[in-house]
């Protein structure tokens, strides 16, 4: 790969990247995948076993970074088909509005969102898929959790990051915080 931004995809070198992130916040999206059931209410809650940007393993949403000329929904259906499959299904409108901002600091203690490698705003979405998810890439694992199993401890404890707290904002979006 050049050392130049490559227009078309987006890319930046290694080393293009590093120097951005300790300098400039990143634009990423977080969908927190679910099922719903035919009145449009959240079923189930889908979490990835993967390993976080803190090297360890953990539950968390779909999430990834918006690149340069892309479109925020664009971007989620990328990030959505790489973790989740091609066959997901989801559905994404096609004007989209994040239900909550968040952003992701190297300092854990300045917002309760943690991402060791840089600041990162990101835009989160709870997307229904209704297709085969099958994990792919760098997941380990796909979890279906109830909204309840989703917000107990034994799950809480399986994330890093804040996630935890990004599942318990996307069910109270929905109207689904126990």
């Amino acid at each position: 790969m050049s050392d130049q931004l490559d227009t078309k995809t987006g890319w930046l070198s290694r080393d293009e990247l590093e120097s951005i992130r300790a300098n400039v916040p990143l634009v990423y999206v977080d969908a927190v995948p679910v099922r719903v059931d035919d009145t449009g209410r959240v079923t189930k809650v889908g979490m990835l076993l993967r390993q976080a940007a803190d090297g360890t393993i953990s539950r968390m949403v779909v999430s990834g970074r918006v690149l340069y000329g892309e479109r925020v929904r664009d971007a989620l259906l990328r990030h959505l088909e790489k973790d989740l499959g091609p066959v997901a299904l989801p559905r994404i409108p096609a004007e989209v509005a994040p239900f909550t901002i968040v952003e992701y600091f190297p300092d854990p203690d300045v917002s309760g969102f943690h991402d060791p490698r840089h600041h990162a705003v990101s835009l989160a979405f709870v997307v229904p898929v209704s297709g085969d998810c099958t994990p792919t890439q760098e997941a380990l694992d796909l979890t279906w959790y109830t909204p309840e199993q989703a917000i107990s401890e034994t799950v809480r404890s399986q994330m890093t990051g804040g996630h935890d707290r990004l599942i318990r904002l996307a069910l109270a979006h929905v109207g689904l915080l126990p």
